[in-house]
């Protein structure tokens, strides 16, 4: 059976493409959020020397992963999502961040309802085996974290805590945190762990069951939009952990949030999804 063609990212993509030397030289401003380092073949080089398990389940030619992963990462700016999965899936375990990134911004935004669920799971395994493998990899940790949140989403927040999922999330946010605690992308997973599930139970069960506190909630959202202020997706998810927490109280705030996103210029094909959804926000 041939492999479903995933659904077509649905904006100009030109402005995103960071051929050649373009991905090096703007890669710390896309990856401030997720902190992932430029694909160096030294570096995987060191790590396979140092692992037989990474040898056998990555092969040994530092060279060719690194530029298979530069060209996954290509792919993903640019909002080719699949051949960013495929490629990142290629090179496991050193491509595992890219492939949950690239399937999990697909599956947010672009996929199909029937579609979601399965990616979601998908990346949640594949991060799983990565941190195995990588376990001083932060976003090993972190991808394991956001793929079981999605998908709690999918299947209600309240399944979620009945299946043990909101303390999977909660340890792989934890240790990707202390892995690197400037990781924003994790400190806003970590914000809305908080909101949704005091949204869900109340602070008191919250509180007592699950650690969950508004205030601590608060201050990872706020920590995600001083590390990327000119991440929109910080910003959006700081007004849906207002929301969450404290609903039309704090409306305005969330408003002013949203417009900040929405007038931010995206640099890529993530950042203009999260820009786009902004703005559908805002027109509601």
């Amino acid at each position: 059976m041939a492999k479903k063609k995933w659904n077509k990212f649905p904006h100009p993509a030109k402005a995103f493409d960071y051929s050649g030397s373009k991905l090096a030289k703007a890669w710390d401003d896309l990856h401030a959020g997720d902190q992932e380092p430029f694909p160096d073949a030294d570096e995987i080089g060191e790590q396979l020397a140092q692992s037989a398990a990474l040898v056998k389940a990555a092969g040994n030619d530092a060279a060719a992963i690194a530029e298979q992963l530069t060209e996954a990462w290509r792919c993903f700016h640019r909002g080719d999502f699949q051949q960013a999965t495929e490629l990142g899936e290629a090179c496991f375990p050193f491509g595992s961040t890219v492939a949950n990134k690239a399937s999990g911004i697909y599956a947010n935004y672009l996929a199909d309802e029937g579609d979601k669920e399965a990616l979601y799971k998908a990346a949640a395994d594949r991060s799983e085996r990565a941190s195995k493998l990588l376990p001083d990899d932060t976003n090993a940790h972190y991808f394991r974290a956001f793929a079981l949140g999605r998908f709690s989403q999918c299947i209600s927040i309240g399944k979620a805590l009945a299946q043990g999922l909101g303390g999977k999330i909660k340890e792989s946010l934890d240790k990707a945190l202390a892995l690197n605690d400037d990781h924003a992308e994790a400190h806003t997973a970590m914000g809305l762990y908080h909101a949704e599930i005091i949204s869900k139970v109340g602070a008191m069960i919250g509180g007592l069951t699950y650690g969950a506190k508004a205030d601590k909630g608060l201050a990872h959202l706020n920590r995600a939009r001083e590390l990327t202020p000119e991440a929109p997706i910080a910003h959006i998810e700081y007004a849906n952990g207002l929301l969450l927490l404290y609903g039309d109280k704090k409306m305005d705030d969330a408003v002013e949030a949203y417009e900040l996103a929405a007038e931010l210029k995206p640099r890529d094909a993530m950042e203009k999804l999260d820009v786009e959804l902004a703005k559908e926000e805002l027109s509601e």
